[in-house]
């Protein structure tokens, strides 16, 4: 019986010892990775705020977005990536060990700051998952990590890239572990996932890259009324979720059915955007539109707005210019909750809040990032409101999603294993 306890304590402490030397492995890399794609995700920011600003100086610049679309094509075509997949490729790469090309990061950084710079209509956080996925890959490769390793650095430098560019390290170290099979988390990622976003998002506001914050100007107490003007609110989102989803992924089909050729294709998406530009008589849409997301937080916005950049974006990143999906996600889910909220006779700031995390939610699939993210831009004291939004929204969306690559492994309305690609 000694023997047998003797045996037991040493094959104890032994486990203990071979996880903590796990730990330190972990802690090391995830370090590691934070500072490299924390430096660059920092940088990376900084040229796109430059490029934003200098858009906004000189607003005739948008006029040589036809210009900046056949660099970005050139750009391609030069380091030999026609069919560049962009972030389903991270995500395909985690499920089935597919190689994400190193050449994928300075692609999707050049090409990014271009298409803001001209005025094209997309964010920056979806360039960040493709920034720290190919980056969090070689650096994988570096080390000689196995492929389920190299699966956790990827998911590493996505987190870390999300978090220094958004400044949302909660919802960042999250996402990269539920974005790419909805219904299992990834859980062996979350310290990797939790230091590298922490200590990227750390160096980003060293080096003054601050994250969004909001303040809902008025939170009502919480009433059966409200909750069913929510609730409302939150069907209306997971409609819209749907249309965006359908709205871009048929555009990039229309593109290349009419204009085969990705000089042409490009070409004519960028005189597209000018003159929606023209006709619209602002440039309220180009870019990623932070300030409008703003405004209408404090309850202001124009009652098309959230049309006018579902259609701005959908013919910008349809026609090959490049960034990123989430921050129109916001636009979108911002605007038609400040509209919903004037017209139900709720807090407008209120409704745009729930507004964004609602439809982030229903294009992602990822409702715990939604909520956290929430937290993070809007504090907790509308939480109630954030919950039900999004748990409806989840459920209601249905299998639609921006990325193709995103799995659902199980059902959203039973428990039961599907095991499909998102539509």
């Amino acid at each position: 019986m000694k023997d047998i306890i003797n045996t037991y304590v040493i094959k104890t402490i032994k486990r203990i010892f071979r996880q903590l030397g796990l730990l330190l492995k972990w802690l090391v890399f995830a370090i590691l990775a934070g500072i490299v794609i924390g430096l660059v995700a920092t940088f990376f920011s900084y040229c796109i705020q430059q490029a934003t600003s200098l858009r906004a100086e000189h607003g005739w610049i948008v006029f040589l977005l036809p210009l900046g679309g056949l660099f970005i094509v050139f750009s391609y075509k030069l380091l030999k990536d026609e069919r560049d997949k962009g972030t389903n490729l991270v995500l395909s790469a985690i499920q089935t060990q597919e190689s994400i090309p190193l050449k994928m990061a300075p692609l999707i950084f050049v090409s990014t700051v271009v298409t803001h710079l001209f005025g094209g209509s997309s964010g920056r956080e979806g360039a960040a998952l493709q920034l720290g996925g190919s980056i969090g890959h070689f650096l994988g490769k570096l080390f000689r990590f196995d492929e389920k390793d190299k699966n956790i650095m990827v998911m590493c430098g996505m987190s870390a890239a999300f978090s220094a560019l958004f400044g949302t390290p909660l919802a960042a170290a999250v996402f990269s572990m539920e974005v790419v099979s909805v219904g299992i988390m990834y859980y062996a990622a979350l310290v990797p996932c939790a230091v590298s976003a922490l200590t990227a998002h750390s160096l980003a506001n060293l080096f003054g890259i601050h994250g969004e914050s909001y303040t809902i100007l008025s939170i009502p107490a919480f009433s059966p009324e409200n909750a069913v003007k929510i609730g409302l609110l939150a069907v209306f989102c997971a409609g819209i979720s749907i249309v965006f989803c359908i709205y871009l992924h048929q555009s990039e089909a229309v593109y290349q059915k009419l204009f085969p050729n990705q000089y042409l294709r490009i070409l004519v998406g960028g005189g597209i955007l000018i003159l929606l530009t023209v006709l619209v008589g602002s440039q309220d849409y180009n870019g990623s539109g932070m300030e409008v997301i703003e405004r209408a937080i404090h309850g202001e916005t124009l009652p098309f707005a959230f049309l006018l950049k579902m259609i701005f974006t959908a013919v910008t990143l349809g026609a090959g210019y490049k960034g990123g999906e989430i921050v129109p996600t916001f636009f979108i889910g911002g605007t038609f909750g400040c509209l919903f909220g004037s017209i139900a006779g709720l807090s407008p700031s209120l409704c745009a809040a729930v507004g964004m995390g609602a439809v982030f939610c229903g294009v992602t699939n990822s409702p715990i990032t939604s909520i956290l993210i929430c937290f993070e831009l809007f504090g907790t004291g509308a939480l109630p409101y954030y919950l039900i939004a999004i748990a409806i929204s989840y459920m209601l969306s249905g299998y639609f999603g921006l990325y193709h690559s995103q799995k659902i492994i199980y059902s959203k309305y039973k428990t039961e294993y599907i095991n499909r690609k998102t539509n």
